[in-house]
């Protein structure tokens, strides 16, 4: 059944390349979702604290798209990441959200494919993307293996460990182990999930366990924290039943060559048909990338390369082969 609770989405959205994957979000996701009954914000680091230059969005012609899809700005201020480590905007934001709403978060280089009120959310239990590689922690040859590792900081945090584990997988298989992409994820309210990620997050960085050593935390301590929070919060793997997000209603693309290379044409077709307009068009153009890959075919160019079926294993494999091409752009 589709959540029956009122439901807030944000994205970050700074200047550079984060103002104009924001802009397409807001019109992919106003496309699918016109009479969406909660808010689309748009959080926007301001200067100051950990961000010593200005990181607002720059291209006033980006607020004026903003402004025109509903989206609505919300500044807030970051004192504990910033440039040091901008994927910890989507944790600092979290507090700027209206306390005891639920909210559900995309990285900003989401394309929105489906009306996001059939998604059946428990916000009670949280959850985050399952579309994401072993990329997390780089086992040294000596060192301690993964259970060794994820036990540390549940230990740390005193959380059951036992309890995360996908039985399914066999021990030393990284799959057993509670870990999600960081592209998307929900609660019931942004200032409690919030405040455990960043306390979390901290610790992690500031006060690490010794097995994790030789980890390196950059850039993937949102992504260590997060199973944590999850977990600590009720939540798990299985909290939204397989397909919404990251499939009919969603696509966490990372960056527009990937996009034409592994995506479905359907995606494809929606990332085309929400940049038509003219208005949204002049806007983008701005941005060199989506300039080329959407408005000068080398979107197209790269699709071609590959066998949309027998895709390389790899995503390393296909970058390779789209930088060979000169179209790895972003």
């Amino acid at each position: 059944m589709p959540s029956d609770q009122t439901f807030n989405v944000f994205v970050v959205g700074q200047a550079g390349r984060l103002q104009y994957e924001a802009a397409l979000f807001a019109a992919s996701f106003r496309h699918f979702n016109p009479d969406f009954p909660g808010k689309l914000f748009i959080a926007e680091p301001q200067p100051g604290g950990a961000w010593p230059n200005d990181p607002r969005i720059n291209d006033e012609a980006v607020r004026q798209l903003l402004d025109r899809l509903g989206a609505e700005i919300l500044p807030f201020e970051a004192q504990h990441f910033g440039q040091s480590y901008p994927y910890g905007n989507k944790i600092e934001a979290l507090s700027a959200l209206p306390k005891d709403e639920p909210f559900v978060f995309f990285d900003t280089d989401t394309l929105i494919t489906g009306d996001l009120t059939e998604i059946p959310f428990d916000f009670a239990k949280p959850s985050a993307s399952l579309r994401r590689e072993g990329t997390w922690p780089q086992l040294e040859l000596y060192g301690p293996g993964y259970t060794a590792t994820w036990k540390s900081l549940y230990d740390k945090f005193g959380l059951d460990f036992e309890s995360s584990l996908d039985l399914g997988h066999p021990d030393e298989y990284w799959q057993r182990y509670l870990y999600f992409n960081a592209g998307y994820f929900y609660y019931k309210c942004p200032h409690a999930f919030g405040e455990r990620f960043l306390d979390y997050a901290l610790a992690i960085r500031d006060e690490r366990p010794e097995e994790l050593v030789c980890q390196s935390l950059d850039p993937w301590l949102d992504q260590v924290a997060l199973p944590l929070v999850i977990h600590a919060l009720g939540g798990g793997r299985d909290a939204l039943e397989p397909g919404w997000l990251d499939g009919s209603h969603s696509c966490h693309y990372r960056v527009l060559p990937l996009l034409y290379a592994r995506e479905a044409q359907s995606v494809i077709d929606v990332l085309e048909e929400v940049t038509a307009p003219n208005w949204i068009k002049k806007v983008l153009k701005a941005y060199e990338p989506m300039k080329r890959m959407i408005y000068q075919s080398k979107g197209q160019k790269a699709r071609a390369l590959f066998d949309q079926e027998n895709l390389p294993r790899k995503e390393q494999a296909i970058r390779n082969a789209l930088k060979r091409e000169k179209l790895w752009l972003r």
